[in-house]
């Protein structure tokens, strides 16, 4: 299930409607208060949210859900007129994991759910990891730092794995922006620095092992302790 949050009544049903031919199941909601009332009832694979909305605007929204538990993990988009790079980072750095500033073309925004949702599904094959007092366990969707477990949006998670199971591999903003994002986000090397922060931040001590390469990108640095696979 997929849920909608747009108070624009021609372009959540354009969205549902090429959602819904393109084999997925969707809700549509004009208001938050709607939305929360289904959240009660069923969990979303994916979260489409629109930042200009009555009662509440989709930044709270976005916020609300990393905070809990329950919907910290959920895939979100955030799908806005609002297209400036700073607006992007915003969201971005409140835990969305993709941002399709208006107008946008409906095929583009099938092309990045079907990524989003399969990037989502891949994370479930990847195998348990341990660098130092860091731990990573992909099926479990779990990072904890010395026994503690620490909520990563699926965007930090994604990239920390692929640094982890990396480990003293550089990688470029470039580079982690195709392989997180599967497409070059608008050339915008701030997303990758956005999520690099807030990691660091999120993993306390563990921070310092997310190493910067100036004029590169990152790595997880080869003196940090051995990894070890589970």
């Amino acid at each position: 299930m997929i849920y909608f949050v747009e108070d624009d009544n021609s372009i959540r049903e354009l969205v549902l409607y090429t959602l819904n031919n393109a084999g997925y199941e969707a809700k549509g909601f004009e208001r938050p208060s709607l939305f929360w009332a289904a959240m009660a009832e069923e969990t979303p694979r994916l979260i489409l949210l629109d930042i200009m909305l009555p009662e509440e605007d989709g930044l709270s929204i976005l916020k609300r859900l990393r905070m809990s538990a329950q919907t910290s993990k959920i895939p979100i988009m955030m799908l806005t007129a609002k297209g400036s790079e700073y607006d992007k980072v915003i969201g971005l750095d409140y835990g969305a994991d993709d941002y399709v500033p208006k107008p946008f073309g409906m095929m583009e925004l099938i092309a990045r759910v079907k990524a989003l949702l399969r990037r989502a599904a891949a994370v479930d094959s990847e195998k348990d990891c341990r660098i130092g007092k860091l731990f990573l366990s992909p099926s479990k969707h779990m990072v904890k730092v010395d026994g503690q477990e620490v909520s990563l949006t699926l965007k930090e998670f994604e990239m920390l794995s692929l640094l982890a199971e990396n480990q003293g591999i550089v990688f470029t903003r470039d580079q982690i922006l195709t392989r997180i994002w599967g497409y070059a986000f608008d050339g915008e090397s701030r997303t990758v620095d956005v999520h690099i922060r807030s990691l660091r931040q999120k993993l306390g001590d563990c921070g310092r092992l997310i190493e910067t390469v100036r004029g590169i990108g990152y790595k997880i640095g080869e003196d940090a302790d051995e990894k070890q696979d589970f």
